[in-house]
């Protein structure tokens, strides 16, 4: 029985990602790993601008103008205001959002909610 090679396309197309899978499961250690644990296409929950899905992207694995800066001018680590603590997106997530991970950060809060605080806060230009 002959089969057209289209035929062959969708069992092809899964073993690739399982194969990628596999691979991106061994790194399980890396923080984009911990927010994305499963490959594939993603959707964008809401229509933001550029800007804001840059923004969001840098939150999402910690790594902002704000709190990365000081490696590049050999400043001293940014501090938080009132307790003092070193300056993260971890710590600024802890003070003022209930969620267990960044993952479930973004996952249960709206993104225009975090943008609107990130505004709201004056940190929107800094990040």
């Amino acid at each position: 029985m002959k089969l057209p090679a289209t035929g062959m396309y969708p069992r092809i197309t899964k073993l690739i990602f399982d194969e990628w899978q596999e691979v991106w499961d061994c790194c399980a250690g890396n923080k984009l790993h911990a927010i994305r644990p499963t490959i594939g296409d993603y959707k964008q929950k809401t229509c933001l601008s550029r800007r804001d899905t840059v923004l969001l992207n840098r939150l999402r694995i910690g790594h902002t103008r704000l709190m990365h800066s000081f490696l590049l001018t050999g400043d001293d680590l940014p501090e938080c205001g009132t307790c003092q603590c070193p300056l993260t997106v971890k710590h600024i997530r802890n003070k003022h959002f209930v969620a267990s991970s960044i993952k479930d950060l973004f996952d249960s809060i709206e993104t225009h909610k975090i943008i609107d605080f990130i505004q709201e806060t004056r940190f929107y230009k800094q990040l």
